[in-house]
């Protein structure tokens, strides 16, 4: 194995991990920025009110895009095993 071919291999793992939690992340980032503007009209400050929608929300995002995340995750460790026999020296 070259140095490119580790370096194409990371790349392709770094991007593969950013487009698996990147809807989850937005999400939670969303209904945090959602709940504290809420906090901030009602002058309610408790952490718990930003803690349990957050919870909720990634949680029916992963429900919802399981099928899909598995499915990438697959075809993207299926692609690296096809890729072995061409890896060796």
């Amino acid at each position: 194995m070259n140095l490119q071919t580790a370096v194409d291999l990371t790349h392709e793992a770094m991007r593969m991990a950013l487009v698996l939690t990147l809807p989850v992340l937005l999400a939670s980032l969303l209904v945090g920025v959602v709940v504290s503007l809420l906090q901030a009209v009602t002058q309610i400050n408790e952490m718990t009110l930003s803690f349990l929608p957050k919870v909720a929300a990634v949680g029916g995002i992963l429900l919802a895009l399981m099928p899909w995340m598995v499915r990438m995750m697959v075809d993207y460790t299926h692609g690296l095993f096809a890729q072995l026999p061409g890896v060796t020296r």
